[in-house]
């Protein structure tokens, strides 16, 4: 873990750090500036929400529990 994030989640939030760089440089206004530190903070805050409780982006199991070729019927042909 860096900085309390799993590796997944401390590269994404390098990439929009980068990210955000290249528009800093390239911009000129002071308000778009601030809107880049506050969309990486919220990031960061945000992934360590999702890092702390997995379980906000659970969904349920697509797949079931056991797989089986058994007919389902209740007639018994012994």
């Amino acid at each position: 873990m860096i900085f309390g994030l799993p590796v997944s989640l401390f590269a994404l939030m390098m990439i929009a750090v980068i990210a955000s760089l290249l528009v800093i440089i390239f911009s000129f206004g002071f308000i778009t500036i601030i809107g880049i530190f506050v969309f990486n903070a919220v990031l960061y805050v945000g992934l360590s929400k999702f890092t702390h409780n997995p379980q906000l982006l659970q969904f349920s199991k697509v797949f079931p529990k056991i797989i089986s070729n058994k007919k389902t019927s209740a007639l018994h042909y012994e």
